[in-house]
């Protein structure tokens, strides 16, 4: 009986709450009652159209000399009927089915009889607060009603005033073109001023000596890992801003828990400072986000409910073909445990946009922040025959096979701009939420345009790593299958299908407009073709492809000198997120990449590494995603085929790359030398002797790579992230205690390593200004020579 009762009393802790925080999300998509679903408001009256200019003379003369690529034509340029129009949400569009599905969630748990669940199941006593739902969400329906005097015809009227959303008054265009955005042009330079002194101050060097251009530009970013990710980045950025490192930063990125850590710093939660902002989480992630009483009291109250709804109303009845998901209501729960202040009256929709982060930036003291997500590329593969026609062929070629490869598109995101660079397209961040065609944002009849999509939106979006394809699933539970007795055969199984399963979202990622409609024939040809035919562009954690925000640090112009990674993932050994960046550097000739940085792959063999050099120099990411499948084929093969003599022989020759361990801190320096076609370099040594750290120095160095992998420091107990049960992925709840635990374990492991990364800032300082002393003397020497030239030789 005791057994029996524990048995219960642990379904009701961890079930109970599951399935009740859960009903709101259940019953939105599986009930279609239809309640009011328009305003019969007064229209709001015609707005005259504002175009807004994006770049000031004073900007123009500041970046004269950066010779920018030349900008599409302004909005000034643009005729009346040259901006598409757009309705608003007809009935029965998204708003009705959104209405209808919300309707059906009040009508189902109305219809359950509460007074009589203590009979019908004895042995399991509900919560108080499960009788109270039924008000809730009776509540939150009328709420939603776009009936006059309703919460969210409210939110409707507002979302048209350019008084609150001066956005919707501005055309947006698709700006075409590799370069940064004018914008982010002139904050590095505002930002150079910044850093300039506090290196001084960091290194201890006297102000006046340091110039800029000897200024190493230093990039940091977190990883992915849930609020994980974010508390031990937190603590982690905390350490480098007590250090005074962080004040010499000009760029940070994130990945799921970390965009949601920068979102917070640039909010008037967070205050740009990282004490302030654990503080914060402190009082505000020791619930749960799906919490029912607390989730629906911040839903139905004022004045959370108008703060936390009003991306709701206006991203489903702005857009007809709008649709609201999981990953949307799991943003909105985020938003309603991050976003809201203790005390919950102090709410501030200036926190609700990207955009409104460049506020933070004017004057260049913050460094610009880098949010990740990834579009999920997927060849529809076509059934194939045999050469004669006879009969359908088993199998596709190898070839044919690589051509339709799954692969992950990048999408970047600043206060400034909405970018891919596989698209080479972009939009103002302002303007991210509303629909494009042919380059240019719609915009209604009265002139205006939907305001930007609302942060909630994005905390789904950015952290959804729960619309992995079934090939992650899989990878998390392998281990326990393949360590049961007669499991080993399907774990065999599973792996010869993993190019099926790569390929399935079990749950659907969230969607923004396609602002590359209509843009085909002007976007670079290895652009994927269905990106064309879709309206919406599905978009999901970029933790996916790979858990450190790598890549948008390492485009041209960033031109990072120093970047310092805090991996705070769950699997930094066997996923080993650094390496990963080798065949992104190699795919775009990026220069001066320390190839072979990352963990040591003690199992690797030689032949596989070869494979991996192969698939390292694909040409694009669809040719780096065949000759993988090409290399899994080729594996595949040899496994089925090779005798055991064969493969005990190949065996034999297997020599590891590498076989140490990594420490708190680790240093690699990489090369800007060209390298052959015919040769390999070596992998770029780990600098662990300070001895070493000449090769800093070197004219021909490249980027430094400081990596802080989160592990267990014996000088703080009671921490683990591989053990201890709070620091999961999918823990949503931090006690204060295990907050603390946290910013005390980053603590000790930055100081373990910041000495050394003390010595290589100094080291690329160094280096950068030997090389402008080198070329002033070689301009002196220069104009010598041609004043020798024209006056001739007086000695003579």
């Amino acid at each position: 009986m005791s057994r029996q009762l524990i048995c219960n009393r642990w379904t009701y802790r961890r079930a109970v709450p599951l399935l009740i925080g859960s009903s709101f999300v259940y019953g939105t998509f599986t009930h279609r009652k239809p309640i009011t679903n328009d305003s019969g408001g007064k229209p709001w009256p015609k707005t005259p159209q504002i175009v807004t200019q994006q770049r000031e003379s004073a900007d123009k003369a500041a970046i004269a000399d950066a010779d920018p690529e030349p900008a599409p034509a302004s909005a000034t340029d643009l005729k009346e009927d040259d901006v598409p129009l757009f309705d608003a949400d007809p009935d029965g569009g998204a708003w009705a089915s959104l209405s209808a599905r919300l309707s059906g969630a009040q009508t189902a748990l109305s219809a359950i009889k509460w007074s009589h669940i203590g009979e019908d199941i004895t042995d399991l006593i509900l919560p108080s607060w499960a009788s109270d739902l039924p008000g809730y969400f009776a509540k939150l329906q009328r709420e939603l009603e776009m009936a006059p005097g309703s919460l969210a015809e409210e939110i409707w009227q507002e979302a048209q005033d350019p008084l609150l959303n001066p956005e919707i008054v501005r055309i947006a265009q698709v700006r075409i073109s590799r370069e940064l955005c004018t914008e982010e042009k002139l904050f590095q330079q505002r930002r150079k001023a910044h850093t300039r002194k506090a290196l001084a101050k960091y290194l201890g060097i006297p102000e006046e000596d340091v110039q800029p251009e000897d200024v190493p530009t230093i990039a940091m970013c977190g990883s992915g890992g849930g609020l994980r990710a974010l508390v031990a980045g937190a603590s982690s950025y905390l350490s480098a801003q007590e250090g005074g490192l962080y004040d010499c930063v000009t760029y940070t990125a994130g990945v799921s828990g970390s965009c949601w850590l920068q979102a917070l710093y640039y909010s008037t939660l967070g205050k740009q400072n990282y004490a302030t902002l654990l503080a914060h989480l402190k009082q505000r992630i020791g619930t749960h986000i799906a919490y029912p009483p607390a989730a629906l009291g911040l839903l139905t109250a004022a004045p959370t409910n108008k703060f936390l709804l009003s991306g709701i109303v206006e991203k489903v009845k702005g857009n007809p073909t709008a649709d609201f998901g999981l990953v949307d209501a799991y943003g909105v729960l985020l938003a309603a445990r991050l976003f809201v202040p203790r005390g919950e009256l102090g709410v501030d929709s200036r926190n609700l946009k990207v955009s409104s982060q460049q506020e933070y930036l004017k004057d260049g003291a913050h460094p610009l922040p880098i949010y990740t997500t990834v579009r999920h590329e997927i060849p529809t593969i076509e059934k194939e025959s045999s050469p004669d026609n006879s009969q359908p062929a088993k199998y596709q070629t190898t070839e044919e096979k690589a051509r339709k490869e799954s692969w992950f598109q990048w999408f970047e995101s600043t206060p400034y701009e909405f970018w891919s660079e596989e698209l080479e397209a972009g939009i103002p961040s302002w303007s991210v939420g509303r629909q494009f065609h042919n380059g240019i944002g719609s915009v209604r009849d009265n002139g205006c345009s939907v305001p930007e999509l609302r942060i909630p939106f994005m905390l789904g979006i950015w952290g959804s790593a729960f619309c992995a394809t079934l090939s992650h699933y899989y990878k998390e539970i392998r281990p326990v299958v393949k360590s049961l007795v007669g499991f080993g055969g399907i774990d065999d199984l599973l792996e010869e299908r993993n190019d099926d399963l790569v390929k399935v979202h079990p749950i659907e990622p969230a969607s923004i407009p396609n602002y590359v409609l209509g843009l085909e024939n002007q976007l670079p040809p290895t652009a994927a073709k269905s990106i064309f035919t879709s309206d919406h562009l599905e978009l999901a954690d970029a933790g996916m492809s790979n858990n450190l925000p790598i890549y948008p640090l390492l485009r041209p112009g960033r031109d990072v000198d120093v970047l310092i990674a805090f991996d705070a993932s769950a699997d930094i050994k066997s996923e080993n997120w650094l390496s990963v960046a080798d065949g992104y550097a190699r795919q775009r000739g990026i220069k001066g990449w320390p190839l072979g940085a990352g963990w040591p792959k003690e199992s690797t063999p030689r032949a596989s590494a070869v494979r991996e050099i192969d698939v390292a120099e694909a040409a694009s990411p669809q040719q780096a995603a065949g000759k993988i499948a090409d290399a899994r084929e080729l594996r595949r093969q040899s496994a089925k085929n090779e005798s055991t003599e064969t493969k005990k022989q190949e065996n034999d020759d297997q020599s590891p790359i590498g076989n140490s361990e990594l420490g708190y801190c680790n240093v690699w320096v990489g090369t800007t030398l060209e390298r052959s076609v015919s040769s390999e370099p070596p992998p770029s040594k780990l600098l662990t002797d300070p001895s070493h750290e000449w090769e800093l120095m070197d004219p021909n160095a490249g980027i430094a790579v400081i990596y802080f992998p989160f592990l267990p420091n014996p000088e703080v107990e009671g921490v683990d992230p591989n053990t201890s049960d709070f620091m999961s992925t999918w823990n949503f709840v931090y006690t204060p205690e295990n907050i603390e635990k946290v910013v005390a374990l980053a603590r000790a492991n930055f100081r373990a390593g910041e000495e050394q990364v003390k010595r290589t800032v100094r080291a690329v300082y160094a280096r950068k200004k030997e090389r402008r002393l080198e070329n002033e003397r070689r301009a002196r020497m220069r104009k010598w020579r041609r004043h020798l030239k024209e006056s001739g030789d007086h000695f003579r």
